[in-house]
Formats: C-alpha cells, structure tokens, sequence
C-alpha cells in the first residue's frame, strides 16, 4: 500500500485541498482521505496505476525542465562578453526636428590602436530610423574591417530590441533595417549588441548631432 509521501507526491493540488476536507468533515487520518480521493479517481482502472502514471508524468516533467536549464546554461555560455571582445563600436542617430533631417555617427574602435569614426547626414526619417541607419553604417564598417570579434553599444532601447528580438516582434516600420542590419550582424558571427544608456554614448551622439545640416533658421548671422 502507498505511503502517505507518495500520495501527496502525486496528487493535484485540488485533490490535496479536497482530502483535507473530507478529514476535517469525517475525522479520518489524512492519509485515509487522501487515499480515498485518489481512489475515486483513478476509478475502474485502479490507485495503483494512477499513481504510477503521475509519478511518470512527474519524472518526465522533472526531466524536462533539467533539459532547459542546461540549454540555457550553455546559451549563456557561449554568448560572448561584451567587456573582452577586441573590437568596440558605438552608433547613435539623429533626427531635427522628429521626424525631420537625419544624422548618423558612429565610432569604430580595434584592437591595435583602430579608431574609425563616422558622422554623415541619413537623409530625412525619425529617431529610430536614424538609430538603425547608424548601426547599419557602423556594421558596414565593421565588416570592412573584418571587425568580427566585435560588442556593439548603442543607447536605442527601440533598435536594440528589435534587432535582438524574435521575428515576430519586430517592428513592422524598421522591417527593412532590419532586415539589412541582421544581414550584416550575419557576416560578425561573433558580434553583440547591447543597450547603454545615453550619458555613456555622448561621443556618438556628438558625431550624428554634427552631420545634421542646418536649416534657414539655424544659420549664424
């Protein structure tokens, strides 16, 4: 005859409740009404099978979640970091007023002393798309370069995201970034991109601040 373990083991949280119940109502130990709630349950087919099918379901249940938390294990593992990779690069973009005249900069820095920086202007668009036009540029670069070793910064929570989310999820807007921006991360296998916030990424903003041209209004006297 099962233990009493077993039972709690492998019954539901609504039987457990329900044969605390029938103990408070009846006096019977509780293994006793345990037992009996099972006992209803498994019906014709018996307690014994009934037990042995939860405590599979369980082990497979067990085993399951084992698995996941060793692919993820191993995900973040191999997901490189960001503070050894050999080539850094910072991008921002610009857009006057938003939307409005764009500009991008960019900054591209290696390992052997490699100090690339961009700033042009990215036609007319909104911040976002400015943002994407800039890592694009900067993910150009960096293939030119053959920077594949290489840990991306950029203070757009918006393009950060979409590029490191699921298809489904993208914006549908900056599809085609997108799309062009993860054709190049695909040449930078060993790439990353990360967000940062926005004090941290004032050398960028200067250079797509600077590429903007300036309109009737903002030319000195």
């Amino acid at each position: 005859m099962p233990d009493f373990v077993t039972l709690q083991t492998a019954a539901f949280k609504a039987e457990l409740a329900a044969s605390r119940q029938l103990a408070q109502r009846t006096g019977m130990p509780e293994a006793q009404a345990l037992r009996q709630v099972l006992s209803l349950r498994a019906g014709a087919a018996g307690l014994e099978k009934l037990l042995a099918e939860r405590l599979a379901q369980r082990e497979h249940a067990l085993q399951r979640a084992a698995a996941r938390a060793a692919s993820a294990a191993t995900a973040r593992a191999r997901r490189p970091d960001p503070r050894q990779a050999a080539w850094h690069a910072w991008f921002d973009g610009s857009a006057r007023p938003n939307p409005g005249r764009c500009g991008i900069g960019a900054i591209l820095e290696g390992p052997d002393g490699q100090h690339i920086e961009l700033s042009s202007d990215a036609g007319y668009g909104n911040s976002s798309e400015a943002e994407y036009r800039a890592l694009i540029a900067v993910l150009q670069a960096a293939v030119l370069h053959g920077a594949s070793d290489l840990a991306i910064h950029g203070d757009s929570q918006v393009v950060v995201d979409d590029v490191n989310g699921p298809d489904y999820a993208g914006a549908p807007a900056l599809r085609a970034l997108r799309s062009e921006a993860l054709a190049l991360l695909a040449r930078l296998p060993q790439a990353s991109l990360r967000w940062i916030p926005r004090h941290k990424n004032s050398r960028a903003d200067a250079l797509s601040q600077r590429a903007i041209p300036l309109t009737t209004m903002e030319q000195p006297a």
